[in-house]
């Protein structure tokens, strides 16, 4: 038994140590889960010994494996890692020079009632039923005006930048390096 689990440590280890090491991008987790892989393979070795596949075996042992280990590792997300790294004020600035560069611009072509609606609800943060009293219309005509608003800008984001989503809807730039469309 001792050779053979040698044969497989020396056949498949390598193999093996990428696929997690592709998965965690931690080396420390990635030996503590090999580690208790070839464990588990060591302990349930009669099912290990008549598989039919044994490389397919193996990778189901570690993909589990890895599984139990990140569930029992704490979650820190980078998420909450960014949000250590990023003070409020420091997002409010960000937002804003976003705003100003990128979408203040794309504001200014709209037609003057549609760039009135988005600057006053987007910018001067005021809802769509205080700039309906502000504007003398009804709160259905604001409403519908800041949504076409909206399209009106996503329409000219995505002629001067042509974006692609993936199947998930996440965007991604699929022909500029960078978008200058002020």
């Amino acid at each position: 038994m001792t050779a053979e689990i040698a044969t497989i440590w020396d056949d498949f280890h390598k193999e093996l140590k990428a696929f997690v090491q592709n998965k965690t991008r931690n080396s420390a987790d990635t030996d503590d889960i090999l580690q208790d892989a070839f464990i588990k393979i060591l302990k349930n070795w009669d099912k290990v010994n008549h598989s039919e596949n044994l490389r397919l075996y193996l990778f189901g042992i570690v993909r589990n494996t890895m599984y139990d280990h990140l569930k029992k590792k704490p979650a820190v997300s980078d998420a909450v890692e960014l949000k250590a790294e990023f003070t409020v004020e420091d997002s409010q600035n960000l937002n804003a020079t976003i705003a100003d560069c990128c979408i203040k611009p794309l504001i200014a072509k709209l037609p003057e009632q549609y760039r009135e609606a988005l600057t006053i609800t987007e910018f001067h943060d005021v809802s769509q039923k205080e700039l309906a009293e502000k504007l003398g219309i009804s709160y259905s005509g604001a409403k519908s005006r800041v949504q076409r608003g909206k399209a009106k800008l996503k329409e000219l984001i995505l002629k001067c930048c042509p974006y692609k989503s993936d199947a998930y809807g996440n965007i991604f730039n699929s022909e500029n390096s960078g978008c200058h469309c002020s």
